[in-house]
């Protein structure tokens, strides 16, 4: 998978649903965090809006994310879904 190099500015990349699942796997692996906190710090550290990044969640990482938010109470179990289309 690759990397992003701490200099790069997202500006300087074209942003795709599979580059920002990498990047949200990634982070979630290397600081442990859930999906959810993973995708803020993202968004401050790349100077994204949230509602900016919601167009590159993934169906994998929506899932994740669910699961996240149910398991953490977010949402309850059932036919609670995220509103992120």
């Amino acid at each position: 998978m690759e990397r992003l190099n701490e200099e790069l500015e997202l500006k300087d990349v074209v942003m795709t649903k599979k580059r920002f699942q990498g990047m949200v796997e990634q982070t979630v692996n290397d600081l442990s965090l859930n999906y959810l906190d993973a995708i803020l710090y993202l968004c401050e550290k790349y100077k994204l809006e949230v509602e900016d990044a919601r167009k590159f969640i993934s169906p994998v990482i929506k899932d994740k994310l669910e699961a996240d938010a149910k398991r953490l109470r977010y949402i309850h179990s059932g036919d609670s879904v995220l509103p992120i289309e």
